[in-house]
């Protein structure tokens, strides 16, 4: 087995570890979220540990809906140095106080399918208890 080192990984399996496809890679790079890659001696890109990282870091936020904007504000943040941190904390305590109110909506969703998905099932057992099944004359 063979354990990947500093620069080691090509586009294909940075895309392959990282869950995302090489246009990703290559747009994210692009519009600035990640640093230029480097590139090996074929002029290929050559991703290490930190690009993975940075890309890992980068689809979480996507995945839980942060902006393409808010995230090029917050890569453009932490390349500035230190002295933004409390501008990051605020960045994602702003997207982490919309992903709660996000998820505070979908357990209501939630919660209302699952009592229509009750009705329904009493309305199965109902009917198969008595010899038949639910049809639009005895159930709306």
């Amino acid at each position: 087995m063979t354990i990947a080192t500093e620069r080691d990984l090509s586009i294909e399996a940075a895309a392959e570890r990282t869950g995302v496809s090489a246009h990703t890679l290559r747009y994210y790079e692009r519009i600035g979220l990640l640093a230029d890659v480097p590139r090996g001696p074929g002029g290929h890109r050559r991703y290490g540990e930190a690009e993975i990282g940075a890309v890992v870091f980068l689809t979480l936020l996507r995945q839980t809906g942060m902006s393409i904007r808010d995230m090029q504000r917050f890569v453009e943040l932490t390349r500035a140095g230190d002295h933004t941190i409390p501008q990051r904390v605020q960045v994602l305590t702003e997207h982490r106080e919309r992903l709660v109110a996000q998820l505070e909506l979908l357990q209501r969703h939630l919660g209302a399918l699952d009592h229509k998905i009750g009705i329904y099932r009493a309305m199965l057992a109902d009917a198969t208890a008595a010899g038949g099944t639910p049809t639009k004359e005895n159930h709306a």
